[in-house]
């Protein structure tokens, strides 16, 4: 059974946050945080770190 990846991540994000109760600026920090370092000069050494 093949799972898209964005589907996986919504199901896990919703269950985390369902359990774990963080407070949504801490969402809203992690979720701003991944998209700018996704882009920034910092993403081949996390992209290389990650595999």
């Amino acid at each position: 059974m093949d799972v898209p990846l964005w589907l996986a991540l919504i199901v896990v994000g919703c269950l985390g946050v369902k359990l774990v109760r963080p407070p949504w600026w801490l969402i809203a920090v992690l979720l701003l945080g991944g998209f700018l370092l996704a882009d920034s000069v910092f993403a081949p050494l996390i992209d290389s770190a990650v595999k």
